[in-house]
């Protein structure tokens, strides 16, 4: 991609003096700021003097071959269509189970599992502290008996399943393991991903338990332990997504996501583990916001970076360490309360953003998102608007097909360069905990929420219904509503499994889980025998508190 040039004079310099200052004395450009969304300056033509430093063969390649700036695979979407997912989960695991086969019958081909925030937080139904929010925004998981109910009829050696769940991961991840043991499936076929990106939440989201060490040190026993027992499992999804909707910037998306997946290798690495035998089963979770160029551009940087890292840096050999896969969700954070039909279209584009940029999973946000969770028909529509891309839109049948465009390829090596700055100076700080302690991260995506806030109050940026096109006395939508019988339900339950359980046997593994998390010894076995027993989440959470104690951020001033 070499440029054009006559004589001393570029062809773009010609046209802009021969073609377009006539046109902008007759007709000038509108007088606003012509940026991304996440505010970067964008030129009003692109050209091949805007990628002259772009080699193909080092910097883009074909398809499936190094550094997979165009794919992963050679055969794009025409051997194999993105894994449609729909995050789902409510109330009782009895509703979500419902709800799971529903999605399943209209042509879903992953589940994607939502949990509730005592879930999250590692409590159970009965803690004083889930009051009031058990099964209000993801479904109630305490126990095995529930991860049996939550997968009854679902074969999970023939499905994959994805668990949004960080502090209490390996414990969900081995209540699900159980269940698909009880259904007589081989661990070694099983295939899913557990987030488990803890790293994102001391950055953005804010549901972490225990402190950053003890957090990534229970991280690397769950990538040991799945190296040798689950080897097709994906033990982490490193998730730009919660950054991103924080307020952070597409850049800042795309590296403080890789730098914290740089953290977990080295990590791993630092336990002991070979780099290619956990870096394979890395994967990643990225937002797909509205700016539809940008986010393109960042995925194909994305994979850029991750095999040149993992390569320079690491020193992997496997080309499978070096192949970046990503899940990609719509933008929560873009959806509107306000006519909330215009929500379909914001989701369709920003999906077709993620196909366009090589996406391997996808989950669609349903048009009611921003009032409540999802309804049954929502949740089909947002299924459908995936399903219309991929046989009805054409896209699928090139790999790239964006690959070349001028624009493309100059917002991906800004991203690019971008995204190695952030890389540098968190390395000067010693890594991404030590940057997440001195508060560096969390500083910078307030600092690009506040001013992508300022640039909506000052319409700058037009959110349509909400600072322009406003519409009057709009009528009120249906909603999912979960009511406290849900609450009710599950704790009536869980008071139940520890009447007829062996509370003996339970006292046991939560003791011995305790010691092996003292000492240097695996945790995932003893807490896997807890699962057997029956243990909760929040009694096994409670045993490592008492060993590793609690987070308390400090204040960003």
């Amino acid at each position: 991609m070499k440029s054009v040039l006559n004589g001393t004079e570029t062809d773009k310099q010609r046209w802009e003096r021969e073609v377009l200052e006539p046109t902008l004395k007759k007709s000038p450009e509108r007088a606003v700021p012509f940026t991304t969304i996440s505010g970067r300056p964008i030129e009003r033509l692109y050209t091949p003097d805007d990628v002259r430093d772009v080699e193909y063969g080092r910097d883009l390649n074909n398809p499936g071959e190094f550094p997979y700036t165009r794919g992963i695979h050679p055969t794009g979407y025409r051997g194999k269509l993105w894994t449609m997912r729909q995050f789902a989960g409510f109330g009782t695991p009895e509703e979500t189970n419902g709800r799971y086969k529903q999605l399943l019958q209209a042509g879903g081909t992953g589940l994607s599992v939502a949990f509730d925030l005592p879930t999250l937080m590692g409590r159970d139904p009965d803690h004083e502290l889930s009051l009031g929010e058990v099964g209000k925004c993801g479904v109630s998981i305490a126990s095995l008996a529930d991860m049996e109910t939550l997968f009854d009829g679902i074969a999970l050696a023939d499905i994959t399943t994805s668990m949004t769940i960080n502090s209490p991961a390996p414990m969900l991840y081995a209540m699900y393991l159980v269940v698909a043991e009880k259904q007589g499936a081989d661990w070694k076929t099983l295939s899913g991903t557990i987030q488990n990106d803890i790293l994102k939440e001391f950055i953005a989201q804010k549901e972490y338990i225990f402190p950053p060490r003890p957090s990534m040190r229970l991280i690397t026993d769950v990538f040991s332990f799945s190296a040798r027992e689950v080897p097709r499992w994906n033990t982490i999804s490193v998730s730009g997504y919660h950054i991103r909707e924080a307020g952070a910037t597409s850049l800042q998306e795309l590296a403080f996501t890789l730098r914290d997946g740089i953290e977990y290798v080295q990590y791993g690495i630092d336990a002991g583990l070979p780099v290619d035998e956990f870096v394979p089963r890395i994967s990643f979770f990225f937002n797909a916001h509205s700016d539809f160029f940008e986010e393109i551009a960042k995925y194909r940087a994305a994979r850029k970076i991750w095999a040149k890292v993992m390569q320079d840096r690491f020193g992997a050999r496997d080309e499978r360490s070096l192949k970046l896969r990503f899940h990609t969700q719509t933008a929560g954070v873009s959806l509107t309360a306000q006519q909330p039909y215009n929500n379909v279209v914001r989701t369709a584009l920003q999906a077709l953003a993620g196909v366009l940029g090589g996406t391997n999973s996808l989950h669609t946000n349903s048009l009611d998102e921003a009032l409540a969770l999802p309804t049954a028909a929502a949740a089909t529509l947002a299924l459908r608007t995936q399903q219309v891309i991929a046989f009805e839109s054409g896209v699928t049948n090139v790999v790239d097909p964006l690959g070349g465009s001028y624009f493309v390829e100059r917002l991906t090596r800004d991203m690019e360069d971008g995204a190695y700055q952030y890389f540098d100076t968190i390395d000067r700080m010693g890594g991404m905990v030590e940057a997440i302690e001195r508060g560096y991260p969390q500083r910078e995506i307030a600092e690009s929420s506040y001013q992508f806030q300022q640039s909506v109050e000052r319409k700058e940026k037009i959110i349509v219904g909400v600072n322009g096109y406003v519409a009057e006395d709009e009528p009120p939508m249906a909603i999912l509503y979960i009511d406290e019988a849900a609450a009710e339900r599950q704790i009536a339950k869980l008071e139940a499994l520890k009447a007829r359980r062996d509370n003996g046997h339970v006292q046991r593994a939560l003791d011995a889980m305790k010691k092996a998390a003292a000492s240097t010894e695996n945790v995932m076995p003893p807490l896997i025998d807890a699962v057997r027993a029956y243990a909760t989440v929040g009694e096994m959470c409670d045993a490592l508190r008492e060993v590793w104690g609690e987070y308390e951020e400090v204040p960003i001033i």
